[in-house]
């Protein structure tokens, strides 16, 4: 005798175990389809703006997105010497991290270069 494993109307036990699976396999397929993170980032709205260019003496702005992004930055032009003058600039920036954590780093930069200090950040 010949034993038949393929599906077919004359063996309904192994059509309807195929049928199963393949339905198994569609839901966990869609299920992990509609499980993947979003990445919102990119359809992120802009909540707030502000430029104010002072013009060759310093600059202020600031912005905050809907994806929880926001930086705020000023610079004003300081007398190093007589012949020497340089834009000293202050801000913060805050982003919300995979974490859920929000994340600030406030920082200063002027002829001793780029000061970041932030909580989460190594101290020197």
């Amino acid at each position: 005798s010949v034993i038949n494993l393929t599906s077919s109307p004359e063996n309904p036990i192994l059509n309807l175990k195929f049928k199963m699976k393949t339905i198994i396999v569609l839901v966990a397929v869609v299920a992990l389809a509609l499980a993947a993170p979003l990445d919102d980032s990119k359809n992120a709205q802009i909540l707030k703006y502000e430029n104010d260019n002072i013009g060759v003496d310093g600059y202020k702005f600031a912005f905050e997105t809907s994806d929880g992004q926001a930086r705020q930055e000023q610079a004003e032009l300081r007398r190093l010497a007589d012949d020497v003058e340089a834009l000293v600039v202050r801000g913060s920036y805050s982003f919300t991290a995979d974490d859920g954590q929000v994340y600030t780093v406030n920082y200063i930069a002027d002829e001793n270069g780029f000061q970041p200090e932030a909580a989460h950040l190594p101290k020197a």
